[in-house]
């Protein structure tokens, strides 16, 4: 008989078992739903400092108005007023390079960085590194990742917060530190001040709590479904999504070229 191995879950007449716990004796009531997250990807209970930045990310991906992904949910709504899924599906499908992938992206950037060598052990030689990823990228042409926002332009409110909870949780580590590092040479060779933005700083925080980068894109769509939920019963409350639509539709502008 072929096995399919699992270290997540399994069922019998009786009971639950859920990362080797009984989930309705040991589980329900006890263990909140970002623990559990964690817990899942992680395979390891977090500490109480690791799982108070965990939440702390959640919250800041959780919602920040009516971004593409909001407005995407909402028109499906409008379309098929029965699909709360296909609503929800819709804000999701959208997370990439420009809107919540940039978490992924920015954790994957720090990771691949210091892969390279030692981990730096003052910000001088942070600040070095810094410079050579900022360098990198700019003779590349490539974007960087966790830096500027279209919205806040001088700084995101998000990061300094978020920065200082690691800070006071004791996880503060070398992807932070890396992040901040790029933070402070990037003017000098760009030639522009950008401030560090909330989707990269969940995604440096995310990799100094240990959760592989490759999650890190998860663990943002996680925190906006929530923010989706809120987005969908909105417009089933008080609908937008039509008057969109109509502005939208009456804007066209029909070109043969």
């Amino acid at each position: 008989m072929t096995e399919y191995p699992t270290s997540i879950g399994r069922s019998d007449a009786d009971s639950i078992t859920l990362l080797g716990h009984d989930l309705a004796g040991e589980l329900m009531g006890q263990v909140g739903f970002g623990e559990l997250a964690f817990w899942l990807v992680a395979q390891r209970r977090p500490s109480a400092g690791e799982l108070r930045v965990f939440e702390a990310v959640l919250v800041a991906l959780a919602d920040h108005g009516l971004t593409p992904s909001a407005i995407a949910a909402r028109l499906t709504l409008t379309g098929a007023p029965e699909s709360v899924q296909g609503a929800l599906a819709a804000g999701l499908l959208g997370g990439g390079s420009r809107f919540l992938g940039t978490t992924e992206d920015c954790g994957r950037m720090l990771a691949t960085a210091l892969a390279t060598g030692p981990v730096p052990d003052e910000d001088a030689a942070y600040d070095e590194l810094a410079t050579r990823v900022v360098t990198e990228a700019r003779a590349a042409r490539r974007v960087l990742p966790g830096l500027g926002h279209p919205v806040h332009k001088v700084t995101d409110p998000r990061t300094p917060v978020l920065i200082a909870l690691a800070h006071e949780s004791g996880v503060y580590g070398p992807h932070l530190r890396l992040f901040e590092a790029i933070g402070r040479v990037h003017p000098a060779i760009i030639g522009r001040t950008l401030p560090l933005n909330g989707a990269g700083v969940c995604g440096a925080a995310l990799a100094d709590l240990g959760l592989p980068v490759e999650m890190l894109r998860g663990f943002a769509l996680l925190a906006r479904t929530a923010g989706l939920l809120g987005h969908i019963a909105e417009e089933q409350r008080r609908p937008i999504g039509p008057a969109v639509y109509e502005q939208v539709d009456r804007a066209t502008d029909y070109r043969a070229d």
